[in-house]
């Protein structure tokens, strides 16, 4: 089966502008043209574009979903890096939990400190006007600074297995 771009963006539930995005990253490659130079998917562009949204789905980057589409096209070593990618993605979610069930505390803090009905003094405004007492804030700032050294540890070891394994 041959669709159009706009026949495919529907199939797979994601814009026109999306799908040529992705082909100038070079995760779909140039499709057939017709006669009239519209572009013309078949099965194959089509499955790997629902692999592309799937990954993206779950919070793959660009680069990443570039590494699993060419092991996945030429599969030459073990995929013990891929678990490692997932374990990544793993932690990442865990911090983003324990990061929102953080601000929900301490939104719930804050909900407390406005009795209402008040012309001026919101006790919630104050609040957020000082953000240096504030304990989200300050863990926040210091999860930033350790995910960023994490991140670029794992970005690290993840090229030394993507380059032992091929």
């Amino acid at each position: 089966m041959k669709v159009k771009i706009g026949e495919l963006a529907k199939m797979v539930g994601c814009k026109v502008v999306t799908i040529r995005f992705y082909e100038k990253e070079g995760l779909l490659k140039e499709p057939d043209r017709t006669g009239a130079n519209y572009r013309l998917y078949g099965d194959k562009e089509i499955e790997r574009l629902r692999f592309i949204r799937h990954c993206r789905r779950h919070g793959m980057t660009l680069s990443e979903i570039r590494e699993l589409l060419a092991f996945r096209d030429t599969p030459k070593a073990n995929c013990d890096w891929v678990g490692t990618l997932v374990q990544k993605h793993i932690v990442n979610v865990e911090e983003q939990i324990e990061s929102l069930t953080q601000l929900k505390a301490q939104l719930e803090h804050l909900q407390h400190k406005c009795s209402g009905g008040k012309n001026g003094g919101c006790g919630i405004i104050e609040s957020l006007s000082d953000s240096n007492g504030c304990p989200f804030c300050e863990d926040f700032r210091c999860r930033s600074e350790q995910h960023e050294k994490q991140k670029r540890l794992q970005e690290i070891a993840l090229k030394n297995n993507t380059s032992c394994a091929s």
